[in-house]
């Protein structure tokens, strides 16, 4: 059997060298996508590893025989057909746990943002900051902390939990819904002391969006925050959507920030990545990043070595 793994997004080096120490060629030239299945079968890699940007598909799956191994560097796997894969015999992982604190850290960095106003403070600051100081000090003087509110986290999975970890760290209330979780057990780690440890359980979906002053979504996808969601909850929540692109209504959000209803919002993601609707990437109300929950160096470096353990495992 071939032992040459075609990773055409990439991989981290200590990914790559797990890999390597196993007997593995790793080869890391991006490989166009109408290209990729030739290039499969033309080099015979046994295995292909992929984030979101290359799709393997139905095509890709039938025209290369030999793959054996379709590994995703992360979590969500839409850009692969999970199931048909598997149908036809190929092991099919992904690195669920890897990324979690880098994207919880990056819901926390909007929040801040949002309750501060840096997103467009940043903006107008070289702009305008040497002649109108006085005023935008005054346009940014009414700022709010997360100490005391209470954070509803919907998608209590992994993700969710580290952001209640990040949350309750800065004395923030937590109100959680997960539909498969009656309750979890968050442990908190803290320089110099015992770890501690907090029990919460979970509430219906529509408490949460009623109580929260701030809400995040770690959900696998769908479309679960519409204008009926949006009606019940407080005016003047905080919003980011840093799970799928969709899982918040796009036009219904833009609705939701005119009318006050959302004071601030936050994607990360996007439904026509990479092109993403105009009306999003221009609201003042909006901050804005290009899907990079999992892009910090030690994510990276704990995906690509997750990767290359579940792939030695699958291929041996």
């Amino acid at each position: 059997m071939s032992k040459k793994i075609l990773a055409n997004d990439g991989i981290d080096a200590k990914g790559k060298e797990l890999l390597e120490k196993a007997g593995y060629t790793v080869v890391t030239d991006k490989v166009a996508q109408d290209k990729l299945a030739i290039e499969i079968n033309a080099h015979h890699y046994v295995a292909l590893t992929v984030r979101s940007a290359t799709k393997v598909r139905k095509d890709i799956i039938d025209a290369c025989p030999g793959l054996k191994v379709i590994g995703r560097g992360g979590v969500g796997m839409d850009n692969i057909d999970v199931d048909y894969a598997r149908e036809k015999g190929l092991h099919v992982i992904n690195t669920p746990a890897a990324s979690s604190h880098s994207v919880a850290e990056l819901v926390f960095a909007h929040f801040f943002g949002m309750v501060r106003f840096l997103d467009d403070s940043n903006r107008m600051m070289p702009t305008k900051g040497a002649t109108e100081f006085d005023t935008l000090k005054k346009k940014y003087a009414k700022g709010i902390e997360l100490k005391g509110k209470t954070l509803g986290i919907i998608g209590f999975g992994r993700i969710g939990q580290e952001v209640a970890k990040i949350g309750l760290g800065i004395g923030m209330k937590i109100a959680a819904h997960d539909p498969f979780l009656a309750e979890a057990l968050i442990e908190i780690d803290i320089h110099g002391v015992s770890p501690v440890r907090v029990k919460i359980e979970t509430l219906p979906m529509d408490k949460v969006l009623e109580v929260s002053d701030f809400i995040t979504l770690h959900v696998p996808g769908g479309k679960v925050i519409t204008a009926d969601q949006f009606a019940i909850m407080k005016n003047g929540v905080c919003i980011v959507n840093a799970a799928r692109g969709g899982v918040i209504e796009e036009h219904d959000l833009i609705e939701a920030l005119n009318s006050g209803k959302v004071a601030h919002a936050a994607l990360d993601v996007f439904v026509n990545e990479p092109t993403p609707m105009k009306d999003l990437l221009t609201h003042e109300k909006i901050s804005l990043t290009p899907h990079i929950g999992a892009a910090t160096d030690e994510a990276q470096e704990r995906i690509g070595i997750e990767l290359a353990e579940k792939m030695i495992a699958a291929l041996s």
